[in-house]
Parts: C-alpha cells; sequence; structure tokens
C-alpha cells in the first residue's frame, strides 16, 4: 500500500532546460511514478504549484528571471504550518554558499548536473517516503488529539452534569416543581441576546446559568423552608450558599463551569454595592448581573415557602423600580424591552410551568 502510494504522489519539475526536463520525466516514468509535471517557465511556478499540489518538487536553483531560491522563498508560503514538502535541488552548482542558502530556504535533498538516474531515483524514493510517513504520523497525531478532545469534552459533560443534578436537588428543596433553575437561565439567555452579546456567549450564560444556586445543597433545610423571616444569623448561614456553589463549581478549565462558578458566587451582589460581598457597577461579572434580574423576576412571580408569589405586572414594576440601585441599568432596560414583545410572558408556557401566575402582596428578599 505505501508503495502504491509513493507511485501515485505528485512531482512538478522546474528547470529552465528542455532536455533535463524531460530526462527527468523519462527518469520517473521508467520508476513507476504515474503524476508528474514538467515546468520551464519560473514565472509560471507559483501558480501551478497551487494547483497542482505537489507531493515532491524536483527544482533548479539557477533560472533567469526567477531563480530557484526565488521560488524556494514563495513556495514556503503556501505550504501549512506542520506539513512536510520535499525539495529537490537540482544544480551543477552545488557549492557549500548555495546548499546553505538552499537548506535555510526549505530544500531537503540535492542532486548533482548531470543526473545518475539511479542515484535521483533513490532520493526522490527516499523523500516521498519521509513525506508519507510524516503524514501518516500527523494523521495518526490528529487522531489521538481528537480522542483526547473526545474524551476530555465526556470529562467536562459528566462534571456539568452532575453539577446540574446537584443544582436540581437544591432547587427542589424550595421550588416543588424543580423548574426555576431552567427558567433563571432561558430568561438569562434573553437578557444577553437583548444587549448584543454574540450567540456562542448567550449560550453559555444560559447554560451557566441554571448552576447558580447550586449551592443551596449545603444550607440546612430548617433555614432554606423557613416559612417566616431569618434572624440576622440564619442570613448569614443562607448567605453563604454563594461561597459553597462557588467552591462546588471551582477548578474546572471549561468556560462554562468557569462562569457558572463566578455566577454562583456574585448573582446576589448588587448595582450600588449593597449585595453580599460589596461589590458594585462594573465590577460584578456581567454574567452575575444578568443572572441577578432573571433571579430576581422569577421569585418575584413564583410562590416560595416564605412569600406567596406576585403578579407579572408587579414583578415587572419591582425590576423597573430596583434599576440603578440592585440591577444594572442597562440590563434593566434590555429587559424591560422583553415585556414588549411577550417574551416574559410566554417564558413559564414554554418551560411547560404548572405555577399560575397570580396578584399577590410584596415579596420577601431575605434568598
Amino acid at each position: 500500500m505505501e508503495k502504491e502510494a509513493l507511485r501515485n504522489s505528485r512531482i512538478l519539475i522546474i528547470d529552465d532546460q528542455p532536455a533535463n526536463v524531460h530526462l527527468l520525466e523519462r527518469i520517473l516514468r521508467l520508476g513507476g511514478y504515474l503524476q508528474f509535471k514538467g515546468l520551464m517557465d519560473s514565472t509560471e511556478a507559483v501558480e501551478v504549484f497551487k494547483e497542482f499540489k505537489p507531493d515532491l518538487v524536483l527544482l533548479d536553483l539557477r533560472m533567469p528571471r526567477i531563480t530557484g531560491f526565488d521560488l524556494l522563498s514563495q513556495f514556503k508560503l503556501f505550504v501549512p504550518d506542520g506539513a512536510y514538502l520535499p525539495i529537490l535541488i537540482l544544480s551543477a552548482d552545488l557549492s557549500q554558499p548555495s546548499k546553505q542558502k538552499a537548506l535555510s530556504l526549505g530544500a531537503k535533498d540535492f542532486v548533482t548536473k548531470p543526473f545518475d538516474n539511479t542515484e535521483v531515483l533513490l532520493r526522490i524514493e527516499n523523500l516521498l517516503e519521509t513525506r508519507w510517513l510524516h503524514t501518516q504520523l500527523m494523521e495518526h497525531n490528529h487522531i489521538l488529539d481528537r480522542k483526547v478532545r473526545e474524551r476530555t469534552q465526556q470529562l467536562v459533560d459528566a462534571q456539568f452534569e452532575i453539577a446540574k443534578r446537584l443544582a436540581l436537588a437544591a432547587e427542589y428543596r424550595d421550588d416543588s416543581t424543580g423548574q426555576h433553575t431552567y427558567r433563571v437561565g432561558r430568561l438569562a439567555g434573553l437578557i444577553a441576546g437583548g444587549i448584543g452579546l454574540p450567540d456562542s456567549q448567550v449560550e453559555l450564560i444560559q447554560e451557566a446559568a441554571p448552576l447558580h444556586d447550586v449551592g443551596k445543597i449545603g444550607i440546612p433545610d430548617s433555614l432554606l423552608l423557613k416559612p417566616g423571616k431569618l434572624t440576622p444569623n440564619e442570613y448569614e448561614v443562607v448567605k453563604t450558599h454563594t461561597a459553597i456553589g462557588a467552591r462546588i463549581l471551582s477548578g474546572s478549565n471549561h468556560p462554562l463551569l468557569q462562569m457558572a462558578e463566578r455566577i454562583a458566587q456574585h448573582h446576589h451582589e448588587r448595582w450600588d454595592g449593597s449585595g453580599y460581598n460589596a461589590i458594585q457597577g462594573d465590577d460584578i461579572p456581567l454574567e452575575s448581573r444578568i443572572v441577578a434580574i432573571a433571579d430576581v423576576f422569577d421569585v418575584l412571580t413564583h410562590e416560595r415557602c416564605y412569600k406567596p408569589a406576585q403578579s407579572y405586572d408587579e414583578s415587572v414594576k419591582e425590576i423597573r423600580r430596583c434599576r440603578g440601585r440592585d440591577f444594572d441599568p442597562h440590563l434593566v432596560d434590555a429587559f424591560l424591552r422583553l415585556t414588549q414583545n411577550n417574551d416574559l410572558k410566554n417564558l413559564s408556557a414554554s418551560i411547560r410551568d404548572d405555577v399560575e401566575l397570580t396578584p399577590q402582596g410584596n415579596p420577601s428578599f431575605q434568598i
């Protein structure tokens, strides 16, 4: 199979002397090579090179107008990184300076004119075999790289799946539908898209946002499900869910989990610096500012053990009221634009939410 592949190699001959080109074509034909092209005008060499895509170039150095040295420099521009293109120099001038210059420009071997037929064939075969082995090695490395990437992605997917299940387990403790995380993710994606973020960033935020409350897995039920108002000490314990969530998600090299870690840590920061860690304004990660709005709006519009659900209209008004205080004004404006085309009203239905939105009293912002 290797011999057959070598005999099918494309060989480009460039020499301004017709006799030399015809001799090399005859040598190649006798050697069993099937695909070769002879060229005597070096000004056409680059275009022919790009079109023919040779596996080996037989190149004369001393030619009028464009020399072999010039062509060596130009051919390098069209050889992909990591590829091995052997160039066999054919010349009567193989002085040390010429050899050094040719080698520095990419030449791989030399044949002195006049040619010895056997030597030419042996050098051609050696160079083509080296190219074939290099190509096989590159393909093998490519396969290994792909397998490593696939395995790495599988590990990341497993890690992400575990985190999602932890988040869902935590969410079921204070959301009987278990859909809060999905709604927050969807709404965060809509807000991100509304400020013109690239689709890839929007998707990343939408996928990472559902993990915002994964740290609740470490909060006692007696506090998480307490129907009344939390004491100051209890509230401090509940606040640790952000740090717990960040620790659960930390240590990953994957952008999605890295973003999820930032969201878990900072989704309770406030624009004016009155949040959990007193970070304010643009110092709060953008994705965390987005999720803060999505999280609060969803909590407002759904019943929790410590509060009834609030109506859609009242919840929108509350987000507007907190513009510039709790929430990034620019993001609130993007959120409010969503109310103009029913994106928010359709959100719950699109996730098959079974909790009806009913007008109720003012919400609590304990968590």
